[in-house]
């Protein structure tokens, strides 16, 4: 867990990075205050493996199926402060619609899942067979 800085350095920050400290960090309590600031900081606002644009997109799409408005409309904005496009975040939305379709699908009709995972090794195998060997 992060450090307990004061709450005061911690907005400081915030407001530096920000411009304001938002108020759904202002109820937080003082001794979890600065952990989920530097949690925030590094996956939302920082550089990590996945890029930021794409986590974003991702973001848009987990929660148009949570369907927390208020996620929804940070990811949108955040992706486009991070250079998607309106095209973008189209595609990612639709691409959550046709993936938790596709979940109802299978979990209603209770496909077996050994089947199923031994189907899509066949098709793994089968694709990078047909991929154009690299040089």
């Amino acid at each position: 867990m992060a450090e307990i800085r004061p709450r005061e350095q911690v907005e400081q920050e915030m407001k530096e990075m920000l411009g304001l400290v938002p108020t759904f960090f202002k109820k937080i309590p003082d001794d979890s205050f600065n952990h989920e600031w530097q949690l925030f900081k590094r996956l939302e606002l920082g550089e990590t493996l996945i890029p930021n644009k794409y986590k974003e997109l991702m973001g848009i799409a987990i929660h148009s199926e949570t369907k927390c408005r208020y996620c929804t409309l940070f990811h949108t904005e955040a992706a486009r402060l991070f250079g998607a496009t309106d095209e973008e975040i189209q595609e990612a939305v639709h691409y959550a619609k046709m993936s938790v379709g596709w979940s109802v699908y299978l979990n209603g009709m209770q496909q077996d899942f050994d089947l199923f995972s031994e189907e899509l090794e066949r098709i793994v195998t089968h694709i990078e067979e047909q991929a154009p060997a690299e040089s």
